[in-house]
């Protein structure tokens, strides 16, 4: 029996929309009907995404200084909130979830004014600006990594955790199987939609410098920008090395669960979904994050046990050589890093998600959403 519709809210690349995808998989199995509200970035995104209609917002960034830039992009936002209040109006939500990314500004600022429940999701450990702009005007607050009461609107925020995809989950039932000594080892590289320059550079260079013994054990997979992968294919080809390049890969989730060892930057959605599925990790956070939240995410799963964190300027190409060959060695480290990881993921999370999505809908207050959990 369908119970109405739910408006989701994401900025448009994967961090955001990966989340809000998992959360629309379990609402729709609920009964609700899943319309998204996004930006023209998540084109190469929507053809997974489950949702009856995808609406293109208007929005933008509010970082310039300049006095000209920034009327210009509230301009901008005012003109996506009165189209996102066009489509409030016509689809009527029961509800409206955003993921942060400043294109979640105008459909969470048009549903606040006309009073429909609405809810935000930070994955980070440290909240991004967007749903800091929203923090005081919204019904609740869930979170990835942020504990109840550690923020300024502590009193509405509920951890989750972050909502991984149902390919995700699937994903996760494959076990870990260690690479022994002379068996294939198959090394993820990803670096998401920012930061993968930096691993186009070094690791080609740190696989160079590998013994051949250990070089020729190597299956990689790795991503790169698009201006990058013929130059990165170009290096690897030289080495001889088992390798896909791409700038984008479709079955990221199943990659993850054959690979022996990840090495990537540490988003939210990222960090969890390598938990979830128990994979180790080399995580080099991105050092232009805002807020520095991918070092605080990565902090999280170092601290368990599933993570190694190292910060972008301590890793030389040798430095990198050290590390992996040093782990493609040893792989009891490697199944122990396997199971911390998978011990720290979340893989209820759309469904606590959604439980607080439609306590929300339904007009109750966290307060009330808290009693029933209790």
């Amino acid at each position: 029996m369908a119970k109405g519709v739910i408006l989701l809210a994401a900025g448009g690349t994967g961090g955001h929309l990966f989340p809000a995808e998992a959360l629309a998989h379990e609402l729709i199995e609920r009964g609700w009907k899943v319309h998204l509200a996004t930006d023209h970035r998540a084109e190469r995104y929507s053809g997974h995404f489950p949702a009856a209609d995808i609406h293109t917002i208007p929005s933008a960034t509010l970082g310039s200084k300049n006095p000209v830039a920034v009327l210009s992009a509230f301009w901008k936002i005012w003109q996506g909130v009165r189209q996102a209040g066009g489509v409030i109006a016509r689809i009527k939500p029961e509800a409206v979830v955003g993921f942060g990314g400043y294109p979640t500004l105008p459909p969470l600022y048009a549903a606040t004014r006309r009073r429909v429940p609405t809810l935000i999701h930070e994955q980070n450990a440290v909240m991004g600006r967007a749903n800091k702009a929203l923090a005081s005007r919204v019904d609740a607050i869930a979170g990835g990594f942020l504990p109840e009461g550690a923020s300024a609107d502590g009193a509405k925020t509920v951890t989750t955790g972050n909502p991984v995809r149902p390919q995700v989950l699937e994903a996760a039932k494959t076990p870990y199987v260690a690479s022994n000594e002379g068996e294939p080892f198959r090394f993820l590289v990803f670096g998401g939609s920012q930061g993968a320059q930096f691993f186009s550079d070094a690791v080609p260079a740190a696989v160079a410098l590998l013994p051949e013994e250990l070089r020729k054990r190597l299956a990689i997979t790795q991503q790169a920008r698009a201006e990058d992968v013929a130059r990165v294919k170009a290096a690897y080809a030289d080495l001889r090395v088992d390798v896909q390049v791409s700038p984008f890969f479709t079955d990221m989730a199943a990659r993850i669960a054959t690979a022996h060892l990840v090495m990537s930057r540490s988003g939210a959605s990222t960090v969890s979904e390598i938990a979830v599925i128990g994979r180790p990790a080399l995580l080099v956070p991105y050092p232009h994050a805002l807020d520095h939240d991918q070092a605080a995410n990565a902090a999280a799963l170092a601290a368990a046990g599933g993570a190694e964190l190292h910060p972008q300027s301590t890793l030389s190409a040798e430095r990198i050589a050290e590390l992996v060959g040093g782990l493609i060695k040893d792989p009891n480290r490697l199944a122990t890093m396997a199971a911390a990881a998978r011990s720290a993921g979340k893989p209820n999370a759309a469904r606590l998600l959604a439980d607080l999505t439609e306590a929300i809908a339904s007009g109750k207050t966290v307060s009330d959403y808290r009693r029933t959990r209790a």
